[in-house]
């Protein structure tokens, strides 16, 4: 799966779980980016990635993601 494919389904990961269809994001973007990005959220949207791509994340990798991009280069490595 392509870097871009990825973004395509994180797309429209972030745009059910916000309930926000004009999200976008991209490599920069952060919890700051995104309206209602909370660490309530942050729990919803970690568990929708992982079920979207059959991927688990450990603690350890959650906490160190910076930004959008950064979760890409992890599900990269497990996909």
């Amino acid at each position: 799966m392509s870097r871009e494919e990825i973004f395509d389904k994180l797309n429209e990961v972030f745009r059910d779980v916000f309930d926000d269809d004009s999200i976008t994001v991209k490599d920069e973007t952060t919890a700051a980016d995104v309206d209602g990005w909370d660490s309530h959220m942050h729990i919803s949207l970690i568990d929708a990635v992982e079920e979207e791509f059959e991927i688990r994340f450990d603690m350890k990798t959650v906490v160190k993601m910076k930004n959008v991009g950064e979760m890409v280069d992890e599900i990269e490595k497990q996909i």
